[in-house]
């Protein structure tokens, strides 16, 4: 009895061992990615415009992938949820997060404890400007009229962005900051932003150029300048901040990212099916109507276009008493 117990101890031993050194032997060849669906996390509601380009790219990469890849809105707290569901997911490649600016703003203004670099990212997609306008019939025909006017009554105008913090917000508060304007900063959010401005309830709003675009075209609202390096093409008359002598430059970006440690074969694949998602027919004519530039920047660029955002998120923030990381 001892010398059968001897051997069948002995046999678990190496059993144990050779698991270790040999795990194929137990748990089979490793699989290939993909091997099932993906995950396509937008950080905001359905119907905007990161839903409606989320879901043209995620249509569009699941055509190179082989599985379906699919969208899944999961909004709240300005991306938080998006970018924490996505930190604690698997490091599979099978949850992707459908990034923007939110990344930056949502990290360095405390609603989760972690910054941008808690996950590994696939790339940038695309940039956009976020416009300055006002209605169609408001007094102010130049961004240079709407800075005198302010400085005539400081602390009365408003300017309505999509939350406290947002991307939108930021870019008011820097071209604020540079036509020395004291204006009231309205967080209307991304439902009633347009609305407000509308109505007469703000007097300007900062807010992506995919939601300014059919206003613009029905014309209910004029845009006095673009917070970014250069034009756009979908609005080639409107002159950036930069051109009127202001220095204020922050764009909305779009790409992917996912859980922290994914292998790099896994995010090489993403990345490939994101490049050829991104310029193919569907989405490049979505941005041709829209007016976003399709600009792919794959994983070293973008973590260096990543760093230098965060920098002029974290300087805007804390200039104006907003910046609260609470990464560990």
């Amino acid at each position: 009895m001892k010398k059968l117990k001897a051997i069948i101890t002995k046999a678990t031993l190496i059993a144990v061992a050779s698991a270790f050194a040999f795990p194929s032997l137990f748990t089979g060849p490793a699989k290939a990615f993909p091997d099932g669906p993906i995950e396509f996390i937008i950080p905001f509601g359905a119907g905007g415009g990161a839903d409606i380009e989320g879901r043209v790219l995620a249509k569009e990469m699941s055509k190179f992938l082989g599985v379906p890849v699919v969208p899944i809105n999961k909004p709240g707290a300005g991306g938080a949820v998006t970018y924490t569901y996505v930190k604690n997911s698997r490091p599979d490649g099978h949850t992707v997060a459908w990034n923007s600016t939110s990344i930056l703003t949502t990290t360095n203004i405390g609603n989760v404890p972690f910054d941008y670099n808690a996950l590994d990212h696939i790339g940038r997609v695309e940039f956009q400007p976020m416009p300055f306008a006002v209605r169609a019939d408001a007094p102010w025909k130049t961004l240079k009229g709407f800075a005198a006017a302010c400085k005539k009554s400081p602390g009365t105008l408003k300017v309505a962005n999509s939350s406290t913090g947002s991307a939108t917000h930021l870019a008011a508060i820097a071209l604020m900051n540079a036509i020395g304007c004291d204006a009231i900063h309205l967080p209307a959010g991304v439902k009633r932003r347009n609305a407000t401005v509308l109505s007469g309830e703000a007097d300007a709003m900062i807010a992506p150029l995919t939601a300014t675009v059919n206003l613009v075209k029905a014309k209910k609202i004029r845009l006095l300048a673009l917070p970014t390096e250069m034009r756009n093409s979908v609005m080639p008359n409107v002159p950036t901040a930069k051109e009127l002598g202001y220095n204020a430059v922050l764009d909305l970006f779009r790409g992917l990212s996912v859980a922290k440690g994914t292998a790099l074969k896994v995010k090489s694949k993403l990345a490939n099916a994101m490049f050829k998602a991104a310029n193919s027919k569907a989405f490049t004519d979505l941005a041709e109507k829209k007016g976003f530039t399709i600009a792919p920047m794959l994983v070293g660029a973008f973590e260096a276009y990543l760093s230098q955002e965060d920098a002029k998120v974290v300087k805007i923030m804390k200039d104006a008493g907003l910046y609260q990381s609470k990464k560990k």
